[in-house]
């Protein structure tokens, strides 16, 4: 593995980190990630994702650009309304480098297809907003042993928590099942303010950078929140539970 000129000055700034160096820079290289969800968190993490170097990125969205998703999802322009998201992301990250692999699945995700796509990742995000996505990855990648990093927003809030499968408590240990429909609000019933997605989405991006290179404390066994009204975080411990039929000893 080597470094092109334009690399090497691409990514000149992360190299002089000493959390990083050339040995972090090249675990980037060689590393691949998953997201799923192109839209408001989905956005800043594939623009810091692809920033930073990660060689190989997965598109994951079955949706087309529509203008009311312009304030938060910043990978897509008013040129892309009407285009598929996946297609839209690959060529906004292509554009940002083009040392990038792209990888895009315009279908959607659901129990047919998701082992067969995860299991070929090293790090999953979950930047999905509808509680069935939430639970098929975090229940999928304990099966298949991939960590993945969770996050929800609405309004001005948002929280995210990383889960090392069978290492950590997982999302079902938080949350046993979905909750009832339409029992929660959405984005489009609640609203949003498209910086708070920017916020957390830039938190995912840096959990699953610490996690492909191994160092920091990871947001294990914990729930970050953050408040934008207040401009306040909260972390809440999270204990695995012993009988959770996703990550419990129990389940092979």
């Amino acid at each position: 593995m080597y470094f092109t000129d334009d690399e090497q000055l691409r990514y000149s700034r992360q190299i002089i980190l000493p959390q990083i160096g050339l040995a972090g820079q090249k675990k980037l290289k060689e590393s691949s990630l998953l997201i799923i969800g192109a839209g408001g968190l989905g956005s800043p993490v594939g623009l810091y994702g692809a920033a930073a170097g990660i060689g190989t990125l997965g598109i994951a969205d079955y949706d087309c650009v529509d203008i009311s998703n312009l304030n938060r999802q910043i990978l897509h322009t008013t040129h892309s309304v009407g285009t598929p998201k996946s297609d839209s992301a690959r060529d906004t990250l292509t554009k940002l480098n083009p040392h990038l692999a792209i990888t895009t699945y315009s279908s959607k995700i659901d129990t047919s297809n998701i082992n067969a796509i995860v299991r070929k990742y090293d790090c999953v995000i979950d930047a999905t907003d509808s509680f069935e996505a939430k639970f098929l990855i975090n229940d999928t990648c304990i099966q298949e042993r991939i960590p993945f990093v969770h996050a929800g927003v609405i309004g001005m809030a948002g929280q995210i928590m990383t889960v090392l499968p069978k290492e950590t408590a997982c999302y079902r240990c938080l949350f046993k099942e979905p909750p009832p429909s339409n029992s929660v609000g959405s984005c489009a019933s609640e609203g949003i303010l498209g910086s708070i997605a920017g916020v957390i989405g830039a938190l995912q991006v840096t959990e699953a950078i610490k996690i492909i290179c191994t160092i920091g404390q990871l947001l294990t066994n914990k729930l970050l929140t953050f408040d934008g009204e207040t401009m306040e975080f909260r972390t809440i411990a999270v204990r695995a539970d012993p009988t959770c039929r996703a990550c419990s000893s129990q389940v092979p």
